[in-house]
């Protein structure tokens, strides 16, 4: 066999002595080449190492490496490569001309003759310096971030497309009481209740679809019992090919946010039960005058027929008592926090018979316009009562010469229904429209401005949105727009 095949085509007649193969080979390589002789003089080096280091052939050559700046371990390796060793990619630090640090991978080996006699030593020298300081730099910039993730309050995460934990910081056992080992390696459906597992889905596909961050929200019971709110913010980590391969979550306590929030709704909620008071008293003494003059009648009646009119009629006003009592109790009562499926019609029924005494007093009109079908909500009919009483107590009181409050409720495509609340009152200026919903920015003279912030923070809560339209002398139209579920159902959870 052969052992050796030709470079050069046969047609060429050209022919190379040992020197110029030599030299057509040190020109060709992206590597720098130095051959020093057994007197540790320079007596070749090519075009890439004169890039590399500054000096040219008549710097170098005929000089020994000694006579030039080189790490002290040098001495002894060119010995023991003259001595038939060799040593391959050491890295090294070298001078440039200009006195510069270069960061060298360099190689040692023995050059020899046909006989194997050592006659030259051969170094290979590669220019690293970027790669190293890129490298030092992904270094610098890991300690950071494991500084940053191994100290911060935030509770970090990294999940896969399967949801599986890759990473957990060791906040999740100072803020919830798990230690990053018992998280890692498992999914995260194992820390969800089957509803947030959903609510989860949901989000991560909305991530996979527009690439925006998407907000959760999680109770946690720690070990003393007291209850921990967190929020995790969810965001996709993107590969080389712009692909999201992977989810990054940060999350915090929330638990003194959400706290203070629930003060902000209970004072917005007592301050709407007081405004109310004088209109529920009202509306509960027509009925007690009815139940005063009927029960005197039924003294001194003798008429059985009359009688079981009269008491029916008490018994309707006192029904009516009752309905409105409860109504109010209901209001001004704290409710637990939870969500059940509901008719949003029975829910702005129930808020309409809280404001009518109040409507009354300001000679309003309630005109509700609803859908023929039921439509159902998974919703905490308690907040909502509150949105919407808000709206419309507000409503009734831009309408100080009376006038109709109109409630339309239409279903929208793709599981959407669409509330408005209009009223006929003043209007609001647009200079000042933009600054509703900030908190303690109030329009009214007696207000204390968190109605409509604690309203915009519950609608939010319920996935949707709220819109205000106004004009002055015009009137004012609040539009919510809400998640209502596909099948009507009758029965609430």
């Amino acid at each position: 066999m052969r052992s050796s095949f030709p470079i050069f085509r046969a047609e060429e007649e050209t022919v190379y002595n040992p020197n110029e193969l030599l030299s057509l080979f040190l020109d060709c390589t992206a590597d720098g080449f130095a051959i020093v002789d057994m007197e540790d003089r320079f007596v070749r080096i090519n075009h890439m190492y004169t890039e590399i280091f500054g000096f040219t052939e008549e710097d170098l050559l005929g000089k020994t490496f000694y006579d030039f700046a080189n790490p002290d371990f040098v001495t002894d390796i060119i010995n023991q490569v003259k001595a038939g060793q060799s040593f391959t990619n050491m890295i090294t630090q070298r001078f440039h001309k200009d006195g510069s640090i270069l960061d060298i991978a360099v190689s040692y080996s023995p050059f020899r003759n046909k006989q194997g006699e050592i006659i030259a030593i051969i170094a290979i020298y590669r220019d690293i310096t970027k790669l190293v300081s890129m490298e030092n730099e992904l270094h610098r910039t890991r300690e950071l971030y494991e500084l940053i993730t191994e100290n911060t309050t935030d509770m970090i995460k990294v999940i896969d497309k399967n949801k599986r934990i890759l990473y957990a910081s060791p906040s999740h056992g100072k803020v919830i009481g798990l230690l990053p080992e018992k998280i890692v390696g498992k999914n995260l459906s194992e820390f969800l209740t089957s509803k947030e597992n959903d609510i989860l889905d949901t989000k991560l596909k909305e991530i996979l679809e527009t690439g925006e961050p998407q907000l959760l929200r999680k109770k946690f019971m720690v070990c003393d019992q007291e209850s921990v709110y967190t929020e995790y913010n969810f965001s996709p980590i993107y590969n080389e090919k712009n692909e999201i391969e992977s989810f990054v979550s940060v999350g915090r306590n929330i638990t003194d946010r959400v706290k203070h929030d629930a003060t902000i709704r209970n004072l917005d909620r007592l301050s709407v039960t007081g405004q109310l008071a004088a209109g529920v008293a009202h509306e509960i003494r027509n009925p007690l005058t009815a139940l005063k003059g009927f029960s005197k009648l039924l003294q001194t009646c003798l008429d059985k027929e009359k009688q079981e009119d009269y008491l029916a009629i008490i018994m309707n006003e006192l029904d009516r008592i009752d309905i409105i009592v409860n109504e109010f109790m209901s209001l001004a009562k704290p409710q637990a926090i939870q969500y059940v499926n509901e008719d949003l019609k029975a829910i702005m029924d129930s808020t309409i018979n809280i404001i009518h005494p109040q409507a009354m007093m300001h000679n309003v009109q309630i005109i509700p316009s609803y859908p023929d079908a039921k439509v159902m909500l998974s919703c905490n009919p308690h907040q909502l009562k509150q949105v919407f009483l808000n709206f419309m107590k507000n409503a009734i009181e831009s309408m100080s010469n009376g006038g109709n409050l109109m409630i339309d409720m239409q279903k929208k495509e793709k599981g959407k229904v669409l509330v408005s609340i209009s009223d006929e009152g003043t209007g609001i200026e647009s200079e000042r429209l933009r600054y509703l919903g900030t908190p303690f920015y109030t329009t009214k003279e007696k207000g204390i401005g968190l109605g409509l912030t604690v309203s915009n923070k519950i609608i939010q809560e319920h996935n949707g949105s709220m819109k205000i339209v106004s004009e002055v002398d015009q009137g004012t139209t609040v539009f919510v727009e809400l998640d209502c579920l596909e099948s009507d159902g009758s029965s609430a959870e």
